[in-house]
């Protein structure tokens, strides 16, 4: 007997799909700059830039106005002696200073000077030549006179012809290539020069130039060799 053959239909459910798993999208990295300077830093450089300003302005507009004695000029610092003159007429008048006084309206020069004007003025009891006349004058903060007025010249004329004075006094005028230049660069007039008649006679050879003591009291320049004589310095007189 032919064995029965039984067929049986198997139905498989379809498997489900995969499940997809959702990764979450990787987050960005968050990008940290690093800060180069403290926030701070522009206003401190700010500040700072306006405190510079401010000091400038401050030194440009108050330094004009200082007092001139608050930093002496190498003329006052060479001196301790002084005699000051009051700034008012009819004034009173004191010598052997230790300094030039603190308060306001006196004209002082060293204690041995002769004051005219707004000038104080030198002269030596000793004689040497015109440079080293020249260099003594500047060591003691002043230079060989410059005369620029008649009033000055018959000043220094009457001083150089008081009792124990030399015969010749050396003025800060000199001869370079043909030329009359004064020390201080004051332009030479020459219609304001105080020559002896006849003067000046050899500017080639005689290039420096003296008060003479016993020449008329107003023209009275001769120039001679720049050997040994007297000099006579000038300087501004200190004005407090």
């Amino acid at each position: 007997m032919a064995s029965e053959i039984t067929y049986a239909e198997v139905k498989f459910q379809n498997t489900s799909p995969a499940a997809v798993v959702k990764v979450p999208p990787e987050t960005k990295k968050q990008q940290h700059h690093p800060q180069k300077y403290p926030l701070w830093l522009p206003w401190l450089i700010s500040v700072l830039l306006l405190l510079l300003c401010i000091a400038l302005v401050t030194v440009l507009l108050v330094a004009p106005f200082s007092h001139s004695g608050d930093q002496p000029p190498a003329f006052k610092q060479k001196f301790k002696e002084w005699s000051c003159d009051s700034a008012v007429p009819g004034g009173k008048a004191f010598t052997s200073a230790v300094s030039p006084p603190a308060e306001e309206g006196w004209a002082c020069c060293p204690k041995g000077w002769k004051r005219f004007q707004g000038s104080c003025y030198y002269l030596s009891g000793d004689a040497t030549s015109w440079a080293n006349s020249e260099q003594n004058c500047t060591g003691m903060g002043s230079h060989l006179v410059v005369i620029t007025s008649k009033a000055e010249q018959d000043f220094l004329s009457k001083e150089v012809k008081k009792p124990l004075r030399g015969e010749n006094h050396y003025i800060g005028l000199i001869a370079q290539m043909g030329q009359w230049h004064w020390v201080d660069q004051t332009p030479f007039n020459v219609t304001a020069a105080f020559w002896r008649e006849g003067e000046p006679s050899n500017p080639d050879d005689e290039k420096c130039v003296v008060i003479h003591r016993t020449s008329g009291l107003l023209n009275n320049w001769n120039d001679v060799q720049c050997n040994s004589h007297h000099r006579i310095c000038e300087a501004a007189a200190i004005i407090v």
